[in-house]
């Protein structure tokens, strides 16, 4: 049979149920639907949550004090690590392939300034900050690069600081208390967003120094490193773990590179993604049970059609030929259908919630409609064989 009239006889025998076939591939559709929807939700996310974390940069390498054997958050029993001071950052900063370091103090404390109070984060860094954290200042000026013992009581805020203090006054040159320290205003930088929840436009940033002295503390939270892009970050790594080896006397810090945080969160991201993608193919299975529903009523109802093709010299490979058509057609229609209206509501969610992210890969539109071809051909096996074993002769008999 040639396979023009094969598919001739496939469409009729659909378009012959026009009900009974569109209620097959709906189901499908639905599931088609549904895969499409949540993973174009959890893709989305993947690429939202990994440019949070590459907005600043993609070569950051963090330090932290005290070693890091085992995973999980620290354990709050008394330390005896060292802490992490203004000279270990300092002599990192001329290593090959370090374009940036910056000690990072952290706090909260009570800011006060033209009659108006609040509380709000406060970091205490130095003046490479813009180059590690691709910072920018809207006026003024950042920090100056003084040194730790004689580093001037300066700050610069964060946009939502300086609105909610000066509103559209200049703050260039105002006096500013935070705590029981005086500082003068010399900058403020441009809007930054939230990242991973942390408004980064709600903090002000003073001297390290003057951190550790307002919060009284003995040692660093932790430095932040800009290696060159392109450096390989393992190198550059080993290097820093050398470097403060000899200045520590053994390895009681912990490092991290952003290579290999991302390199965490993309698996976990994945995984979710993977997840909720197999949620939504829970309806792919009842769709193919369908199919196979359908299929089977089928084989009964046409079994003197079926007779009368064998009879007329039809091989049984061509019957089953026949009915495995109708089934992926079926499903390949379905799957069509459920392109349209998984893409569909994924567009109408971005329009309607643009702060939710939602992207839809070309590779999962084409893998969602394999997957429903895959599974009208598996749904269909079993009908098909049962079809292409009936006997010729009870065939034409059946009514």
């Amino acid at each position: 049979m040639l396979f023009a009239d094969s598919l001739h006889l496939a469409v009729r025998a659909i378009a012959a149920q026009r009900l009974r076939s569109f209620l097959t591939l709906l189901g499908i559709a639905v599931g088609i639907a549904a895969v499409i929807l949540l993973t174009s939700i959890g893709e989305g996310i993947h690429r939202f949550v990994l440019g949070e974390f590459t907005q600043f940069g993609t070569n950051v390498i963090v330090v932290t004090p005290g070693k890091t054997r085992t995973g999980g958050a620290p354990s709050g029993l008394p330390s005896s690590a060292r802490p992490l001071s203004l000279d270990d950052a300092r002599a990192l900063e001329h290593l090959p392939h370090i374009i940036a370091v910056t000690p990072n103090v952290r706090g909260n404390a009570e800011l006060s300034a033209n009659g108006r109070t609040r509380r709000t984060l406060v970091a205490g860094v130095n003046a490479q900050l813009p180059l590690t954290y691709k910072s920018t200042v809207q006026s003024g000026r950042f920090l100056p690069d003084d040194e730790a013992g004689s580093a001037r009581a300066f700050v610069v805020l964060g946009p939502k600081v300086k609105e909610e203090l000066f509103g559209s006054d200049n703050a260039l040159g105002q006096r500013l208390r935070i705590g029981g320290l005086q500082f003068r205003v010399i900058g403020v930088l441009a809007p930054k967003g939230q990242f991973l929840g942390i408004d980064l436009d709600d903090a002000v940033f003073i001297p390290a120094a003057r951190a550790l002295e307002l919060f009284n503390r003995a040692g660093l939270d932790e430095i932040n490193i800009a290696a060159a892009e392109g450096a390989p970050s393992a190198q550059v790594a080993a290097a820093i773990r050398e470097r403060l080896i000899a200045r520590h006397g053994r390895e009681d810090f912990t490092i991290v590179t952003q290579e290999e945080m991302l390199k965490t969160l993309s698996n976990i991201l994945n995984v979710l993604t993977l997840a909720v993608g197999a949620l939504g193919g829970i309806s792919l299975l009842v769709g193919g049970v369908g199919i196979v529903t359908i299929m089977t009523i089928a084989v009964a109802e046409r079994t003197s059609e079926i007779g009368l093709l064998v009879a007329l010299g039809a091989r049984r490979r061509t019957v089953l030929t026949l009915f495995l058509g109708e089934a992926v057609a079926l499903s390949a229609l379905g799957g069509l259908l459920g392109l349209l209206l998984g893409i569909g509501l994924a567009q109408l969610i971005r329009l309607a919630a643009p702060a939710l992210p939602v992207h839809t890969p070309l590779s999962f539109v084409l893998l969602a409609e394999i997957v429903a071809v895959t599974i009208g051909l598996a749904a269909g096996v079993l009908p098909a064989r049962r079809a292409a074993g009936l006997d010729p002769v009870e065939a034409l008999r059946a009514e």
